[in-house]
């Protein structure tokens, strides 16, 4: 079942208009999101986020989009599922119309539920793609539907037997992976690369973010990263809201030790079905 302006339907029903403008221009945005024992994971984070990305974008919200009704709405498709571990994602799209310019600002929303599958390798290997850039900016913090850089990521990353990449800006700073912000630990100081330099505003990232500035051990920095510092790290790991934290144990012909990124996972697990 999908969830449709707020109507449950089936999926062999839904389709779109050959006007629709996630398709023709990626005027989307969207929010992936997981839902352990019918609870909302970190869902004020993601809506605080999704709200702010449709300010962003000029998107309309409308004023039923409170906190409490679209997590209903998630849930309500959820629940038609009968699944405990689910991965939702919410799209918002502007309605049918115009060419890059839009007629109107009104949005639709959908929901989608499918199963989360993803469990924490112990093996883990990436490397970075040079053909195309992320470039840096605010606009790229925002979660749109125009992802094209990630898709050819993602085949590199196939055609080489790799787990992930790591994506650069145009000043050739460490930007995210393919679906998953970067943390890099060198002794005591952990960084993830700063929202200017055009990673996307992670759920996840955030909190451990959080985590760690509690943390008496550890100094985090969000800073511009460079590929030479990947090669010089003790350890990297991934974060996003589906696999939480995922330590990397090569980079090239680098060797990384997870210990960290082991208790830092373990913190952010912990928090992640306590939290509210």
């Amino acid at each position: 079942m999908l969830n449709f302006n707020g109507k449950l339907i089936p999926v062999s029903t839904f389709s779109i208009s050959n006007n629709n403008r996630a398709f023709k221009y990626g005027d989307a945005i969207f929010e992936t999101i997981l839902v352990l024992q019918n609870k909302v994971v970190f869902w004020e984070d993601h809506y605080f986020r999704l709200m702010a990305s449709m300010r962003m974008l000029r998107m309309e919200i409308p004023l039923e989009f409170t906190l409490e009704y679209l997590q209903e709405e998630i849930l309500k498709t959820v629940n038609a599922t009968n699944s405990l571990n689910t991965r939702v994602r919410l799209s918002i799209y502007r309605k049918d119309g115009g060419y890059y310019a839009p007629t109107t600002n009104q949005v639709d929303f959908l929901i989608e539920v499918s199963e989360n599958l993803y469990q924490t390798k112990e093996a883990y290997t990436i490397d970075l793609y040079k053909d195309f850039y992320n470039y840096s900016g605010l606009l790229s913090t925002v979660k749109t539907t125009n992802r094209m850089l990630n898709t050819m990521a993602s085949i590199y990353m196939n055609e080489n037997e790799l787990d992930n990449c790591i994506l650069m800006n145009e000043q050739k700073s460490i930007v995210e992976a393919t679906n998953a912000n970067v943390f890099i630990i060198k002794d005591c100081v952990i960084k993830t690369p700063k929202l200017e330099d055009g990673c996307i505003k992670g759920i996840a990232r955030k909190k451990v973010i959080e985590i760690l500035k509690k943390h008496p051990d550890y100094i985090i920095e969000e800073t511009s990263i460079s590929p030479f510092e990947m090669q010089k790290a003790d350890e990297v790991f991934l974060t996003n809201t589906i696999m939480g934290v995922q330590p990397v144990t090569s980079y090239k012909k680098k060797k990384y030790t997870t210990i960290i990124g082991k208790k830092i996972a373990a913190s952010y697990n912990l928090l992640k079905v306590t939290s509210n």
